[in-house]
């Protein structure tokens, strides 16, 4: 299989599309994608994938087990990708701009997730309603929904949701912290969306604009 690497073969090719690979294991787990198979269950929710190590990295939702740890702040994560994507928020330095709007950001990944809300697109569905979002991270938090659960306690009162994010933000309420605040006046928020779009007010930027008649505005949810 070494020499693949140096001649460029790939014996093992796909009978319905053009993909090749020169393991065998790569070509079978290829074929479950023709055959929506996914023989990988969650034993404690609906998730099912055809990766065994994405099973893996799912179960780590119900565990919060996060050990893949910031070296720079507090924050932990759940997969290397999630870290490797953090640790850009470290660095100033946004070097991802959207064409169709002010958007910046420092991975080219995140700018792909924010082409969506120009296009309203959401790949991400649900096999057991009719929801659909643009990430993987918020579809996996839609399926606790169905399932009831709420991994994530307060330990100050009753508290519970389904995401650490939630949460983090639910402890404000008993902290009175306000930890996004706004450059240009006493404006502040638990939320970065929040400020993102507050942040407009003094841009007059309207982001979102009618395919029907004139009409902007900075919500989308207004539009």
């Amino acid at each position: 299989r070494h020499m693949f690497a140096h001649t460029g073969e790939k014996p093992y090719e796909c009978s319905h599309c053009n993909y090749a690979c020169i393991r065998s294991g790569d070509l079978n787990r290829h074929m479950l994608t023709h055959t929506s198979e996914k023989p990988h269950k969650c034993t404690l929710c609906y998730y099912t994938c055809i990766r065994r190590v994405d099973l893996k990295k799912h179960m780590l939702i119900h565990t919060d087990e996060k050990p893949f740890k910031c070296s720079r702040c507090n924050h932990a994560f759940t997969t290397r990708g999630q870290l490797k994507e953090h640790t850009l928020t470290h660095v100033d330095k946004k070097s991802y701009n959207c064409p169709l709007c002010n958007y910046a950001c420092t991975t080219n990944r995140g700018l792909k997730q924010h082409a969506l809300t120009h296009t309203d697109e959401k790949p991400f569905q649900c096999f057991l309603c009719n929801y659909s979002c643009t990430r993987r991270g918020v579809l996996k938090r839609h399926m606790l929904t169905h399932t009831g659960e709420k991994p994530y306690e307060c330990s100050l009162c009753n508290y519970a949701c389904t995401s650490s994010g939630d949460l983090k933000r639910h402890m404000f309420a008993h902290t009175g912290e306000k930890p996004y605040e706004c450059s240009h006046c006493n404006y502040a928020c638990i939320r970065s969306g929040d400020l993102n779009r507050h942040m407009l007010t003094h841009t007059s930027e309207k982001p979102h604009k009618c395919t029907l008649c004139y009409y902007t505005c900075i919500r989308r949810v207004d539009l």
